[in-house]
């Protein structure tokens, strides 16, 4: 069955996801955007099949929101009274509790289905002429479905997520997504955000290999974006962040004392986690 589609702002992600649908798949996409020459440039790359507009909603099987959470949260309340209870609403947040909390209740009162989503995918650059259609090729792709989604909706989302290249899809809560995207993202940009301050960074240049390029790379960003994700996610990250402290704290305390049988146990027990958790 072909859909359609209206994905909410086209960015990476939300650019990514409409040049995906429109070369591997058959669906109609409708874009929407705040910025008019971005809407104009993926209708020309037939990225997009229509410019939106509210009516155009009354006929939409999916909605997607590919914005900031508190932007994405505004577009569902301005686009809600639009909507047909056929429609699924998705959004491709950073963080889902904060979301979920505010858009599920919505879907539950008029009766439309939500769920949350965040593919595991993106690049050191933003906005649509950074999209790609292939950007989530063997990427994951998390699920937190809200309570009145049912089954038919969850495989619905994956199928189409395994046509646009996605390698699995998770199902999770809201609460444990941030969890561990505290960890695995959040965590690492702080970090690599912090590393990058030294004043020795200045003089890098001829000093530096792959460990340093690796520890930088996602220093790089979006910081309004990024400002947002880690305030809406705030008691996990920090959790996170004093996690790091303690044990940087570890490290710093046995060569401070010199102790090099304790710095060498610190050292092979993170080994060996890396080498098993991967």
């Amino acid at each position: 069955m072909v859909k359609k589609i209206a994905i909410a702002g086209l960015g990476l992600i939300g650019g990514s996801f409409a040049k995906a649908i429109k070369q591997k798949t058959a669906h109609e996409v409708i874009g929407f955007d705040s910025s008019q020459d971005t809407l104009d440039r993926a209708f020309q790359d037939e990225a997009i099949d229509q410019k939106g507009n509210w009516n155009l909603l009354k006929e939409t099987n999916i909605l997607i929101l590919a914005l900031y959470p508190d932007s994405a949260i505004q577009f569902f309340k301005d686009a809600l009274p639009y909507l047909s209870k056929k429609t699924l609403v998705v959004d491709l947040c950073g963080v889902k509790t904060y979301i979920f909390n505010q858009i599920s209740p919505l879907c539950k009162e008029n009766g439309l289905v939500y769920i949350g989503a965040h593919p595991m995918a993106g690049r050191e650059c933003s906005g649509y002429a950074s999209s790609l259609p292939d950007l989530f090729k063997g990427a994951s792709f998390i699920l937190t479905p809200g309570d009145n989604a049912d089954t038919e909706a969850v495989n619905g989302l994956t199928e189409l997520a395994d046509e646009l290249g996605f390698s699995q899809c998770i199902v999770t809560t809201p609460e444990h997504h941030d969890e561990m995207i505290a960890y695995t993202s959040q965590l690492a940009h702080v970090v690599s955000a912090s590393y990058i301050k030294s004043p020795r960074a200045e003089f890098q240049n001829g000093y530096s290999a792959g460990s340093y390029k690796d520890m930088t790379r996602v220093a790089k960003l979006n910081e309004t974006m990024w400002s947002e994700l880690f305030l809406e996610n705030a008691s996990p990250l920090l959790r996170e962040i004093d996690e790091m402290i303690l044990h940087l704290t570890e490290y710093r305390n046995a060569i401070a004392k010199k102790d090099r049988p304790l710095l060498t146990r610190l050292l092979k027990d993170s080994r060996g986690r890396k080498e098993q958790f991967g």
